[in-house]
């Protein structure tokens, strides 16, 4: 087989890919390792697809930490608007929730992917499903070997996390065996495990809901998941890479008052008060109260001391939860690797996209919209790189 361009991986930066080299007029076979394309991208949807945020390009892009600078204009040419203009081009109308997270109506991602392939196969594109990668050109399928010479390939096979979905992160060893030596992956968005004692199991599956997540010198207003196996939920996803890189975790039991004022109104409940139900008088309840009497028994006599301890109560953690569970994963293609248009330095003619790639950012819409806008770079990237081979 010989098609122009050869993309490896039917999640969406592949997809963006295919999408991008069809525009430009090249023929594309997309190779998927599982039974059917995108099997993360409707996983996601399943809880509401967040596929972009509504935010200044600036602050948007802040959200990528180290990689913020080599993002940028892969980033400026496919931003949270340009995602949005997209959904509506797909037919999928979205809409801004209070938090400023971009969402389609239908709440799921199974409408836009059924539009996104019935235009691509439309269009011509090729896809082979159970094409599990071996390097270059090479597969394994249901029909014996393959291998496909195309003039270009682009690589977007995911990162390291939820292996049963496509992304078990195997083309790193791969790659190691032509001089590419990807960055270690590491877990990112992922929960924390707790080693509860037994009277918390009545309070698993409860929101943390009203407090502050405190990890470093960040201190966050959201919620979080009590559950069997530790703290989960979005609060805990987005201090997840402070926690993951040594940080102890401290709950802000009381964020609307100051220490002073959480110490008079302790300071004027009768001395003869039980802590439990100082506690519960005080506006204590369910996880939060739970919290409070598994990490921090007894209670400090001194108002003021336990006022400090209810601002700032530590929560033991156990470590990250395996990276097979996480949302997504750290590491990768390293951008020292890279040339500007996402081209493997040791592979001319090869480009790589999305979680490959080594960036993370927390959940809200940061994920999809990169995988998205590196996916449609790699892939002008390589319809460029064809081009240039045909003149």
């Amino acid at each position: 087989m010989a098609p122009d361009a050869l993309v490896v991986g039917a999640g969406p930066a592949g997809l963006m890919a295919a999408d991008r080299l069809l525009a430009a007029g090249c023929s594309v076979l997309l190779a998927e390792a599982k039974p059917s394309p995108a099997r993360k991208l409707l996983m996601a949807g399943k809880s509401g697809l967040n596929v972009t945020k509504d935010e200044t390009l600036g602050a948007f892009i802040s959200n990528y930490d180290e990689a913020s600078d080599w993002l940028r204009p892969i980033l400026a040419a496919f931003g949270p608007a340009h995602v949005q203009d997209w959904m509506r081009a797909q037919g999928q109308e979205v809409f801004t929730g209070s938090s400023g997270r971009v969402f389609p109506q239908s709440m799921k991602a199974s409408p836009l992917l059924r539009h996104w392939l019935a235009d691509l196969r439309a269009r011509g594109l090729d896809l082979r499903t159970r094409w599990r990668w071996r390097g270059g050109g090479h597969f394994d399928t249901p029909d014996g070997p393959m291998t496909v010479t195309p003039k270009a390939t682009v690589l977007a096979m995911g990162g390291a996390s939820w292996a049963r979905l496509g992304s078990d992160g195997a083309w790193a060893g791969i790659l190691r065996e032509v001089g590419v030596e990807p960055a270690p992956f590491r877990p990112a968005n992922m929960g924390f495990r707790v080693d509860w004692s037994e009277p918390m199991a009545r309070y698993f599956g409860e929101p943390l809901k009203g407090v502050a997540l405190i990890a470093g010198d960040r201190s966050l207003r959201a919620e979080a998941v009590i559950s069997a196996r530790g703290l989960e939920g979005g609060g805990i996803y987005a201090l997840s890479r402070t926690l993951r890189d040594g940080a102890g975790l401290f709950v802000d039991l009381f964020p609307d008052l100051s220490a002073e004022a959480l110490t008079d109104r302790i300071a004027r409940r009768p001395a003869r008060e039980s802590a439990a139900n100082r506690l519960r008088k005080l506006g204590l309840a369910g996880g939060r109260l739970a919290l409070v009497q598994e990490f921090l028994r007894p209670l400090p006599a001194d108002p003021r001391d336990a006022a400090q301890a209810l601002k700032r109560l530590p929560i033991p953690l156990s470590g990250p939860r395996p990276m097979d569970e996480a949302i997504s994963t750290a590491g990768g293609i390293r951008r020292a690797d890279l040339t500007d248009e996402l081209m493997l330095c040791a592979l001319p003619g090869t480009f790589a996209a999305g979680e490959m790639l080594d960036w993370e950012a927390p959940t809200g819409g940061y994920l999809l919209t990169a995988c998205l806008a590196t996916g449609r770079w790699a892939g002008d990237g390589a319809a460029r790189f064809i081009a240039s081979r045909s003149r």
